[in-house]
């Protein structure tokens, strides 16, 4: 077997010849101007949650393929061909998926040295295996990981300590860019499970970002901030197939707006797919984001004179699997991987009769297939797991734990507590508000009116087909992430924690090999009315 280091990677392949779009022919425009200005490309992504295979885009005529690894990796070294100088940046939560999981990040890493990733910031998943190991696979990578507001926790007295670097100063073409990256806190507080990250403190973005920007202003022509915070996003394919369910991006805009000086803020974390960049009205900061996933490319071209950006146009670009060619040196990695991770990845287990479709803000067939598991597993009155949490479609046919791993990456534990029927009652209410996701559950049926304030959309439930009793105490199945309180589910940390099983992936494959062949269950768990 070929043995592969990072050498063996860096550059990638030798562009073959290509036509751009109208679009990509106009953004590429800007950097032939004269008048000796600095013009630069920005190459951005977010969210990327290791989706190295393409999507299926049911929701669109022919279900196109979008996105995938090696797809996407050849449309970014496009973008960047056209343009004489470019960077390209991420804003964070590239880890996520089978590959990412049983290498802890490694693979993810690889294929961003085979891309040429300039920088990079620090998202919540980025924890997913732990601080020590994101410490470990940063130790990887030649390119800045940044964040300014993360530090090693202290005692009283003790000199903080920063787990990243909080800013980077990169040059090419005689163009100096400034960038910095922070994590808001409703990123680091909610969809992080405290366990992960004990150890760490996060402190406010806000004025670490400030701090970080006078001091970079005077010595570079750009500033740029990656960001990765607001409200979680939902999943790609909802986003893709109906905007409205996108996150707001208040909290984006509330920094933009309190920090001058920012030329670029390249969001994350909201999935929020702007197509057309914004300006904030009060600081002139230009804000793009895309959809993540890899289904998209953002391109930003920015004319600069005298430190100032005087010129911008940017797009978001989709990325057509049938229609782009793999890119060598990425195709070939995640290959190495695939061979290596085989035989854990392992033999078909069994098949589904349909696709289980996941879905963010309503009830859907993968997250009451899964809790109805957790809620067998644990012999539980109910079950309760969070949409976000589920992370991948089940496919029809033949399925294998790649296909599980995939659908639950996460190292989330099967939970089981007595929760009293006010605690419970709470819980789905919560879930309902949509906070952060629909919650997805087995054992219930909740009437509910979407027109009424988040919190008080909950009109009935009921357990076994009787209405839940405020005092009863009922046992409960959740993940461990959501017994931690997180999605802000505080209601869990009330209950009283009675049983820890497996991995929720383990539970559905010890499911999946005992009865063979599985069929969606039916709706009507959550009614609107």
């Amino acid at each position: 077997m070929r043995r592969f280091t990072r050498r063996s990677f860096v550059g990638g392949a030798a562009l073959a010849p290509f036509a751009l779009s109208p679009a990509a022919r106009a953004l590429a425009d800007l950097s032939r101007l004269g008048g000796g200005e600095h013009k630069l490309r920005l190459v951005y992504t977010n969210d990327f949650h290791s989706a190295f295979e393409p999507i299926p885009g049911y929701w669109l005529p022919g279900s196109p393929k979008l996105g995938g690894a090696a797809h996407f990796a050849t449309l970014v070294e496009r973008q960047r061909a056209a343009a004489a100088t470019s960077f390209l940046l991420d804003s964070g939560d590239m880890f996520t998926g089978t590959l990412s999981l049983l290498t802890k990040g490694e693979a993810l890493l690889e294929m961003m040295i085979a891309m040429g990733y300039d920088a990079m910031g620090v998202g919540n998943h980025e924890f997913d295996y732990g601080w020590q190991n994101f410490e470990e696979q940063q130790s990887r990578v030649a390119f800045p990981i940044l964040c300014a507001n993360v530090r090693y926790r202290r005692s009283e007295g003790e000199r903080p300590i920063r787990f990243c670097r909080p800013h980077a100063i990169l040059e090419r073409n005689g163009v100096r860019l400034g960038i910095i990256s922070v994590m808001g806190a409703r990123a680091a507080r909610y969809t992080i499970m405290p366990s992960k990250i004990d150890g760490l403190e996060f402190v406010d973005p806000v004025a670490e970002a400030a701090a970080q920007v006078a001091l970079l202003r005077p010595a570079v022509d750009v500033v740029v901030v990656l960001g990765h915070q607001g409200l979680p996003g939902p999943m790609q394919t909802d986003a893709e197939n109906d905007p409205s369910v996108q996150r707001p991006l208040d909290e984006d805009l509330d920094f933009c707006g309190a920090i001058p000086g920012i030329d670029v803020y390249v969001a994350a974390h909201s999935h929020h797919g702007i197509e057309t960049p914004m300006v904030h009205p009060k600081t002139g900061t230009i804000l793009v984001q895309s959809y993540g996933y890899g289904t998209r490319v953002g391109v930003l071209d920015l004319e600069v004179r005298d430190g100032r950006v005087v010129r911008h146009r940017g797009e978001l670009q989709k990325v057509w699997s049938d229609e782009l060619p793999p890119h060598a040196a990425v195709a070939e990695r995640l290959a190495f991987y695939r061979l290596k991770l085989k035989d854990e990845i392992g033999p078909d287990l069994g098949r589904a009769t349909a696709r289980f479709i996941r879905k963010y803000n309503t009830e859907s067939p993968l997250g009451s297939f899964v809790t109805d598991v957790m809620r067998e597993r644990a012999g539980s009155d109910v079950a309760i797991t969070n949409a976000g949490g589920l992370r991948a479609d089940l496919p029809e046919g033949a399925l294998h734990r790649g296909h599980v791993l995939d659908a639950l990456p996460f190292i989330n534990t099967l939970v089981t507590l007595e929760m009293s029927g006010g605690d419970l009652r709470r819980a789905i209410a919560h879930g309902l508000s949509l906070a952060a996701g629909c919650c997805q559950v087995s054992g219930v049926v909740a009437r509910y009116d979407p027109r009424r304030a988040p919190e008080e959309r909950l009109l009935e439930l009921r357990v076994g087909g009787r209405p839940v009793e405020a005092e009863r105490t009922y046992r409960v199945s959740t993940n461990n992430f959501l017994a931690e309180g997180g999605d802000r589910y505080e209601s869990f940390l009330r209950g009283r924690r009675i049983a820890e099983d497996a991995l929720l992936s383990d539970c559905v494959l010890d499911h999946l090999r005992r009865v063979g062949t599985i069929t969606p269950p039916p709706a009507g768990r959550l009614v609107a009315i």
